[in-house]
């Protein structure tokens, strides 16, 4: 038996290593030819250490309290040259990809289909060159055609398949927009970078709280394909939020999530008051129903700068402290910023 262990990199950069049975998470990196840090490999000097975010693993007791104290193990900070992985893992590997001499994943994607789901919205879907294994919710940067630029995308699909799907924003004027919209057809090929990114679905233990402005949708969409596959009895909720009507795109999707889980609700809000919706403004006007739980709630934000400026000033005014709050922001042109506490 083997576990998939995804190593997360402060320069964003994620890289998955497949850690055989009894195998320490140091070896199986070597074997994959990313060199962790490391000094002694033997749990003396603690150079090895990570934090492990998310799965099962075992320590064992060869470590010295040096190395690794009782604080940080309860903490889930892990000695790689000790921890050996029970299920799927991910780990927070605590300096650049290319200390590790690795870096990014290079591949490229054929044109499927490309889908203009509104004047504000773009849907593309593409063939991958190989099994592409990401974090649900993390992103990967595609090459404009013939330029040297690339743009920052979310996956709305699901990890480790060679079909992938992307909902881009359609900004007039734009490299990529303009290529989708004006040039691109079906076999044409795009190289892409990835996964990036620490926006990532973590395992549910508790409400989850989506807020989504815009295509910053599109990570939700992933996310949720994950959790219907692995139910929760945790009630998860989403507001996505948009400024005209006819920027509401997906929704037949949503409802479709919504009637295959029965702990799954969601609402959607129109900011424009020329607008028939019925619920219209802001994503924060429309929160109270969310599962705040008293603070024990994650929260996942994703949207331009002004609504993600908006959430974090509304739980500021409402002191609410929630158990983890991820949020990532973008505007056109500029690779997103994740940030996740």
């Amino acid at each position: 038996m083997s576990y998939s262990v995804a190593l997360t990199f402060e320069d964003d950069v994620t890289r998955f290593i497949r850690c055989n049975e009894d195998e320490t998470v140091l070896d199986a990196a070597y074997r994959h030819k990313i060199n962790l840090p490391m000094d002694c490999s033997d749990g003396v000097c603690g150079t090895c250490k990570g934090s492990c975010t998310s799965g099962a693993y075992d320590l064992g007791e060869e470590y010295i309290e040096e190395a690794l104290s009782d604080d940080e193990k309860n903490k889930s900070i892990v000695l790689t040259c000790q921890m050996v992985p029970q299920s799927d893992c991910v780990i927070s590997i605590p300096t650049d990809s290319s200390v590790c001499k690795t870096g990014a994943q290079n591949f490229q994607g054929s044109v499927e289909t490309v889908n203009i789901l509104s004047s504000t919205a773009v849907e593309i879907n593409l063939s991958l060159s190989e099994d592409v294994h990401f974090l649900s919710g993390q992103y990967v940067n595609i090459g404009v055609p013939e330029t040297t630029e690339s743009r920052a995308y979310s996956f709305t699909s699901v990890p480790g398949s060679k079909q992938a799907s992307f909902l881009i924003k359609n900004v007039p004027g734009g490299l990529m927009s303009a290529w989708l919209t004006e040039q691109a057809k079906k076999g044409d090929v795009l190289n892409l970078t990835g996964p990036l990114g620490v926006f990532y679905l973590r395992k549910v233990e508790r409400p989850v709280l989506m807020l989504a402005g815009g295509t910053g949708l599109a990570p939700f969409l992933s996310m949720l394909q994950v959790l219907q596959e692995n139910a929760s009895d945790h009630p998860v909720h989403l507001v996505y939020g948009v400024t005209h009507y006819e920027d509401l795109v997906c929704v037949d999707e949503l409802s479709a999530y919504a009637q295959a889980m029965p702990n799954f609700t969601f609402k959607t809000v129109v900011c424009s008051a020329e607008s028939n919706h019925p619920l219209q403004g802001y994503v924060t006007d429309h929160m109270q129903d969310a599962p705040i739980n008293n603070g024990d709630v994650d929260i996942y934000l994703c949207g331009p700068p002004p609504m993600v400026d908006a959430v974090m000033g509304y739980l500021d005014k409402q002191q609410i402290k929630p158990n983890a709050f991820h949020y990532e922001r973008f505007t056109p042109n500029l690779i997103n910023e994740a940030i996740a506490s």
